[in-house]
């Protein structure tokens, strides 16, 4: 059986930003989780880049994040000077970006979204994020990927002790 591969609504953003020369990779097994994308690729954890839709006083804001490292939902909130952080609901990511959770790519989304991108992303050469499916991923500079993604960098992963 082939693989699904990369979701027509992100093929065509990559085709939009002059990128439909990007190689996207399909697994047969779901990629859904930063350890199942790393086992899949052979990488580590830390160059899964993760797309995480949290509610910022109900509106929805995408966060990257490196597939080894926690989201701290306080320092976003003190990012985005909200009063309240949580995580979307699985329909609100859906309806914000038009693709499922575990599937959703740092860009190509079917509304504008504002993005926050964790600096931990910057210590690779190449990280690997979903490309609208639980089962396709594609390799991008963080640079590019920050770039394409219209983020802005912040610092907004869990401390450790």
């Amino acid at each position: 059986m082939t693989p699904p591969a990369a979701h027509p609504r992100f093929t065509e953003a990559l085709r939009a930003l002059g990128l439909d020369g990007l190689a996207t990779r399909s697994f047969p097994e779901a990629t859904r989780t930063a350890a199942e994308a790393a086992a899949a690729i052979g990488c580590e954890p830390s160059q899964i880049c993760k797309s995480l839709v949290f509610a910022a006083d109900g509106t929805p804001v995408l966060v990257l994040m490196d597939g080894a490292s926690r989201v701290d939902v306080e320092r976003v909130r003190e990012e985005l000077g909200a009063g309240e952080v949580t995580r979307a609901a699985a329909g609100v990511v859906r309806e914000t970006t038009g693709y499922a959770i575990g599937g959703v790519p740092p860009f190509g989304h079917r509304t504008r979204t504002r993005v926050l991108a964790d600096r931990g992303l910057l210590a690779h050469d190449v990280v690997w994020a979903a490309a609208g499916t639980p089962h396709a991923v594609f390799p991008m500079a963080p640079r590019d990927l920050v770039a394409h993604a219209g983020a802005t960098l912040v610092d907004v992963r869990e401390r450790t002790a």
